[in-house]
């Protein structure tokens, strides 16, 4: 079984070399990662280089002309991956909010479903505790949100640590995809949900990362808020 783990990544020199080295010592047959990065100032894709040395073909990396954004590194990265064959295709990110050692709960369920997500909106799920008040209202309320207007049969719908099957994956119009924030998890669930792939949860804890600074803004978050709307336009043929 042939799994790639795509990361994108942007100013990630301090999280890369600790989280490629715990993915790739997972007990887990057939995984490599993916690095997709956005030219980063900090020397990431360098960094990314310099491990393929340890780690050979099971890491591979992109690099792009600049901060292009996580949709556009998402979907470069999937048909990378569909086009290297790949079984099973991942999504997490570099700063070990989402915990590894998942992964392998990840896997197991998608032995029956299309799409296995980590969840902090489920039973046994969390946020970290650290996060504000507001902080945890608003990504709650974002979730509720988006999945009530699109009527999403997922309760995290926001959430990037997700694993697809790749006959799944390959169905969706990837061409279409025009998010290119943090919305981009959400149009592809959208997709996903259109399209008739199962979905199943699995209960993660969101940890705050300790590294770098966080990509999130004000503006991700308005465009989050609208895009959701234009969905329901964007894909009224389906």
């Amino acid at each position: 079984m042939k799994t790639i783990l795509i990361i994108p990544t942007y100013n990630e020199a301090q999280n890369l070399p600790n989280i490629v080295e715990i993915l790739l010592q997972l007990p887990i047959v057939g995984l490599s990662v993916l690095v997709v990065d956005d030219n980063s100032p900090d020397g990431t894709g360098q960094i990314a280089e310099d491990l393929k040395g340890n780690w050979g073909n099971r890491l591979q990396v992109l690099h792009r002309a600049g901060k292009l954004g996580l949709g556009t590194a998402y979907i470069q990265g999937f048909r990378y991956a569909l086009e290297k064959e790949a079984d099973i295709i991942g999504q997490m990110d570099a700063d070990f909010s989402h915990s590894p050692q998942k992964i392998v709960e990840l896997l197991n369920t998608l032995q029956n479903c299309d799409v296995a997500i980590g969840s902090r909106y489920i039973p046994g799920g969390s946020v970290d505790k650290r996060w504000a008040f507001w902080r945890k209202g608003l990504s709650a309320f974002g979730n509720f949100y988006a999945r009530t207007i699109l009527n999403l049969p997922i309760r995290d719908v926001t959430g990037g640590f997700r694993f697809w099957r790749s006959e799944g994956l390959a169905r969706l119009p990837l061409r279409r995809v025009r998010s290119n924030g943090y919305v981009f998890q959400v149009e592809m669930a959208y997709l996903a949900h259109k399209f008739g792939l199962r979905f199943n949860e699995v209960p993660i804890h969101f940890f705050e990362r300790k590294w770098g600074k966080s990509k999130m803004s004000f503006g991700i978050q308005l465009e989050a808020a609208v895009k959701v709307w234009l969905l329901l336009w964007q894909y009224r043929d389906l």
